[in-house]
């Protein structure tokens, strides 16, 4: 990620912690607040999927777009939770974890995995 993205992120963590400091909010709470607003944004994005499957017959069915959206949002609200959480190394915190994260699943030689089968 380039330091374009990790300064807004750090601009909004920042905002966000003015405002929770200012209704008295612990770090603590202020932290809890983050990932539950995390989950938040993740129902979103399953209802969007939801309707982008049109499985909601009440609710018809809406563009794969709006499921873009919500998820860039759980991202965004991912990385502001990590900056709250990490002010001082957040983005090599992330690189450092995505490095141990992916070497699990990115092996040199490539594993043969089965295409999945539609439900006809």
């Amino acid at each position: 990620m380039d330091g374009t993205v990790w300064d807004t992120i750090e601009q909004l963590a920042r905002r966000f912690e003015e405002h929770d400091t200012a209704l008295g909010l612990d770090q603590a709470e202020q932290w809890s607040l983050q990932v539950l607003k995390i989950a938040e944004e993740t129902g979103e994005a399953s209802q969007a999927v939801i309707g982008a499957r049109g499985t909601n017959p009440r609710k018809g069915t809406t563009p794969w777009d709006d499921a873009h959206a919500e998820v860039a949002d759980v991202v965004i609200t991912a990385l502001v939770a990590l900056a709250r959480m990490r002010p001082d190394d957040a983005p090599e915190y992330l690189a450092r974890h995505l490095a141990a994260k992916s070497a699990k699943f990115l092996s040199p030689a490539p594993v043969a995995v089965p295409a999945p089968t539609d439900p006809a």
